[in-house]
């Protein structure tokens, strides 16, 4: 396998029979708890960054080899949205001083972000739907990290909600 291929199918979940897009959201849910529990949020902004990057590059390389416009074992562009649904939780967790263990303990806020992120990246309104007709990695990469803003804004509204701030 490519490095190409390898990168924009993140590491083969991409290539699961059934619903490669919910396994590589899975997946983005994964490597960001992973990394909250490392490095807590400057090392989750750093991994997403990085899958963001990373993954328009490999993603651009690979769709040069494929005859699809947007091939269903590309799932890089999942894991990136989903890791950018997560930065208010982990931002949030890190501001307040709290340990990085506790990430595992606000699951409201990573499963709300997985959650939130599905529904846009399937429901796709409004612009998030436009950026996945552009052509090439542009509507490929962009419709996931736009899905992904919307998510961490609907996480954050919830999370002000739930904690009282607007009380």
């Amino acid at each position: 396998m490519s490095a190409a291929k390898w990168i924009a199918t993140a590491g083969g979940l991409g290539l699961s029979p059934k619903a490669p897009g919910t396994v590589g959201s899975l997946g983005g849910v994964a490597l960001g708890i992973a990394l909250h529990l490392i490095g807590d949020f400057p090392l989750l902004l750093l991994g997403t960054v990085v899958a963001a990057v990373g993954g328009w590059l490999a993603t651009a390389a690979y769709l040069k080899t494929v005859p699809s416009k947007d091939p269903q074992e590309v799932v890089i562009d999942e894991v990136a949205g989903q890791l950018i649904a997560l930065i208010p939780l982990s931002f949030g967790l890190w501001h307040i001083g709290r340990d990085p263990s506790t990430f595992l303990d606000a699951w409201p806020g990573w499963v709300g972000g997985f959650i939130m992120f599905r529904l846009f990246d399937i429901w796709k309104p409004g612009p998030i739907g436009r950026a996945e007709r552009l052509p090439g990695v542009v509507g490929v990469m962009s419709d996931d990290l736009l899905a992904g803003v919307f998510a961490a804004l609907v996480v954050t509204v919830l999370a002000v909600i739930a904690h009282g701030v607007l009380v």
